[in-house]
């Protein structure tokens, strides 16, 4: 595969050298906090993210829910009423305008 004009890195790039001097490992430290600061802040948005992300698919499924209840009500509803008028316009029913 090719990445473009990256190389690899030996083990000598990858692996620190003590004849540095201290400046720049503290800069190398330094940039390594702050590298771990933004991962930190990153995960902690992902959790937060997360958090909502789960309260609104529990109530998503509450409102799922609560609409399954009623489609059933509704058409239990329907149904007798169906068979209510079906009952009233039944030819052996006798109706009385009085």
């Amino acid at each position: 595969m090719c990445y473009g004009p990256q190389r690899f890195l030996s083990k000598d790039e990858l692996t620190p050298s003590r004849t540095r001097p201290p400046a720049n490992d503290n800069a190398v430290v330094d940039d390594l906090r702050g590298r771990l600061a933004e991962t930190e802040a990153r995960l902690e948005r992902a959790r937060a993210r997360e958090a909502e992300l789960s309260r609104q698919l529990d109530e998503m499924k509450r409102f799922v829910s609560v609409m399954e209840i009623l489609e059933t009500y509704l058409k239990r509803r329907f149904l007798e009423q169906q068979e209510h008028v079906a009952r009233l316009f039944s030819p052996g029913k006798k109706f009385n305008f009085e």
